[in-house]
């Protein structure tokens, strides 16, 4: 083979190997994934209006009212119509047997409720309106946390993809350099493949990062009330960081002032004592009246009369012993559940303050620069490695810290929004209401 032949053929195989690459480039790539940019506030708005879950817990508020109207229904009167001793036996009525009178009726009866019945089981039923309606306040106080919450998951993965990208392309351009000098065989090519090594894993780290950020956009999305998540949510603006000094004295009072669940806590307590009440109004005797208009048509002759009732039940047996019971068990255990939720309110107030302090202390770290500090100690040695004055550890090694200093400050950050956030949650503020 002549050397003009060898030429051609690695030409030809260079260039079939740059068309596959070309190939397997364009079969990988996805379409780009569309992107939809939304602030704190108008994802928390897009929830309370389309979030399925609290969709369907508003329905408990006009189901608890329904139960108004029910109780405040009177009960109807009965009719009833009758014949008796009719001649279709084959008798035949005649003054033999003097058989009969045929008798033909109508009567109407009432039951009259003593002990107050309608007005306890009204009472109940509004009572049960005040407690739905607190739960529901306290649905969307906890999505409106899960909400920013996850608006916060998504700026933090935001900041992770960002800082990925920048580790990516600093080892992409440490390669590209390495393949240069390793041409001109200014470097050993073992720090080729070393840099390679750092790039592929910066490379991996990235995708990572993608990764979690896909996940925390369909985390908010499925908050939302989104069937399907085409585009992948983007939220815009800072981190919230409107730091202020919060005592825990003052969260915990404000707290216990104005939690909805507090407040529904108390509702139920309320409503277990008044059925307790109802119960053993139900346990009264109800009183049955009738009147009856009667025709009797007979052999001897006809004639018409009036009759009035009045049915007393004989409680000997059941006085409604097993309800009363059951309701004054349920308005012992409404008064340690209301216990119970004061207490969790208490210990909540306390972590949320823990959060902040810490989350704040923590975010105070990077006041002095540390951040710009460790910025210009990667800059510096990655100048001092296109110069040769550097090694490759020594330039992954300020990497590596300013990675760490970066990422620690991201999730300071983070935690920072989540703490105020949750000490709103906490203290039923943030104007959701």
């Amino acid at each position: 083979m002549s050397r003009s032949q060898a030429r051609a053929r690695r030409l030809r195989v260079r260039g079939a190997g740059l068309v596959l690459i070309w190939l397997s480039g364009q079969a990988s790539a996805a379409p780009p994934t569309p992107v939809e940019a939304m602030r704190v506030e108008e994802a928390v708005d897009e929830a309370l209006g389309h979030n399925l879950e609290l969709l369907a817990r508003r329905y408990e508020v006009p189901l608890a009212r329904a139960e108004i109207v029910s109780a405040r229904l009177r009960l109807n009167p009965t009719l009833s119509f009758g014949a008796d001793h009719l001649d279709l036996l084959g008798t035949h009525y005649d003054n033999v047997n003097h058989a009969g009178p045929e008798e033909f009726f109508v009567r109407t009866d009432w039951l009259f409720r003593v002990g107050r019945k309608r007005k306890r089981r009204i009472e109940v039923a509004e009572t049960g309106v005040a407690v739905a309606e607190q739960r529901l306040r306290d649905a969307v106080r906890l999505l409106v946390r899960d909400v920013q919450s996850a608006c916060v998951d998504v700026q933090a993965a935001a900041a992770a993809v960002e800082l990925a990208e920048v580790n990516r392309d600093l080892y992409a351009r440490v390669v590209a350099l390495n393949e240069v000098r390793v041409a001109n065989g200014d470097l050993a090519k073992v720090d080729l493949t070393r840099a390679q090594i750092a790039e592929l894993q910066a490379s991996n780290e990235l995708r990572q990062a993608e990764g979690a950020q896909r996940v925390a956009s369909n985390n908010l999305a499925l908050l939302l009330g989104r069937t399907a998540s085409a585009a992948a949510i983007f939220v815009t603006g800072e981190m919230r960081a409107d730091a202020r000094p919060r005592a825990l004295a003052e969260i915990q009072a404000r707290a216990l002032r104005e939690r909805p669940d507090l407040r529904a806590a108390h509702g139920e307590q309320r409503f277990t004592q008044l059925d307790v009440r109802r119960q053993i109004a139900e346990g009264k005797i109800d009183l049955s009246v009738g009147v009856e208009a009667r025709r009797q048509q007979g052999l001897a002759g006809t004639g018409n009369s009036l009759g009035f009732f009045v049915v007393v039940p004989l409680r000997l047996f059941d006085r409604n012993q097993g309800q009363i019971e059951r309701s004054r068990q349920q308005a012992a255990q409404a008064d340690q559940r209301a216990l119970a939720v004061e207490q969790a309110i208490r210990f909540e107030a306390a972590n949320a303050h823990v959060a902040y302090e810490v989350a704040r202390e923590l975010l105070a770290s990077f006041e002095g620069g540390m951040l710009a500090r460790a910025e210009r100690v990667l800059a510096t040695a990655e100048y001092a490695y296109r110069r040769g004055e550097a090694s490759l550890i020594e330039l992954i090694d300020a990497q590596r810290a300013h990675n760490d200093t970066r990422r620690t400050y991201n999730e300071a950050r983070a935690a920072f929004a989540r703490a105020l956030y949750e000490i709103d949650a906490v203290t039923a503020s943030g104007g959701w209401q």
